[in-house]
This record gives structure tokens, C-alpha cells and sequence, in this order.
């Protein structure tokens, strides 16, 4: 998701490890400004958080953002509920399959795109244990491959 004009805030490298990723979405965030400082600085974490729709409304749940340390009286709760914006029918669709296929929608990564909060939202559906060691064993295999390459250019 780099592009120009877009900074890599936070990543959710756990989803990657938890879930297969079927659709991603883009969506805006509804934050407060110690807030958005906050971000800023990287004072973010996503491992936790999940998104959930109700009332036609897509939130994200359990995503940690620390108060902002040079707040004055002005402080947030760091796990609120904070609300996505996308358009309508996008929701709907995702409700839809969230329903329908079982699958889970869980933020991937938090950026900045032109100076505003963005979050990367992805339709997965759970990976069963033998889906992970395969993916373990593959990565292991590559990394293999990768290091008899290297020893063989020297």
C-alpha cells in the first residue's frame, strides 16, 4: 500500500500470521486531535483491535492509541470505539460476507495518506493450525533457499 504522498504509521503483523486476507479496504478515521499526535509519533497498536459493524456504521474495536504525553487536561480513552468512514455501500457489501461467509474484518495497517489518518481494513477468514506450520515451513524453506544462493554467489 505505498504510493506516494503516504507514510507507514503501524502494522498489524500478527493478522498476516492469524488470518488469510481476502479483500482489503481503505477507510478514513474519525479521531480527536491528541489524538491524531498521538498517531503521529507512533504511539499506536493494532494487534488487538478488530472491526465491527452495527447500525450500517463500520468501528473499530480494541485499537490502542496512547494519550499524547504534552496534553494538557485533555485526555482520551485509549481503547474507545472509533468509528470508520466509508462509504455505504462498501459496508454493506462487507456486512454482507461477514455474515454470509463467516469471515472477520480486522484493521491491517495505519497510515498517512496527504496528511490524513487512513486505516487499511481486511476481510480474512481464520487459519486453522496446519495452515499455519504450512506457511511456516514455507518461509523456512525460502529462507533455505535464500542462504545456499547467497554462500554459492561468494
Amino acid at each position: 500500500m505505498r504510493t506516494k504522498g503516504t507514510k507507514q504509521i503501524c502494522v498489524n503483523r500478527q493478522a498476516r500470521h492469524e488470518y488469510f486476507i481476502l479483500e482489503r479496504y481503505e477507510a478514513g478515521i474519525s479521531l480527536q486531535g491528541n489524538e491524531v499526535k498521538s498517531i503521529r509519533l507512533g504511539h499506536v497498536n493494532l494487534k488487538d483491535a478488530w472491526c465491527d459493524i452495527s447500525n450500517g456504521e463500520l468501528f473499530v474495536k480494541g485499537m490502542h492509541i496512547s494519550p499524547y504525553e504534552k496534553d494538557g487536561l485533555f485526555r482520551t480513552d485509549s481503547l474507545r470505539v472509533r468509528k470508520l468512514l466509508m462509504h455505504r455501500q462498501e459496508i454493506h457489501r462487507m456486512f454482507g460476507k461477514v455474515k454470509q461467509e463467516g469471515l472477520t474484518l480486522i484493521p491491517l495497517s495505519l497510515y498517512l495518506k496527504d496528511s490524513r489518518v487512513k486505516v487499511e481494513v481486511g476481510l480474512c477468514k481464520g487459519k486453522k493450525l496446519y495452515d499455519k506450520r504450512a506457511a511456516a515451513a514455507k518461509a523456512d524453506a525460502q529462507r533455505q533457499i535464500r542462504r545456499t544462493v547467497k554462500e554459492q554467489n561468494f
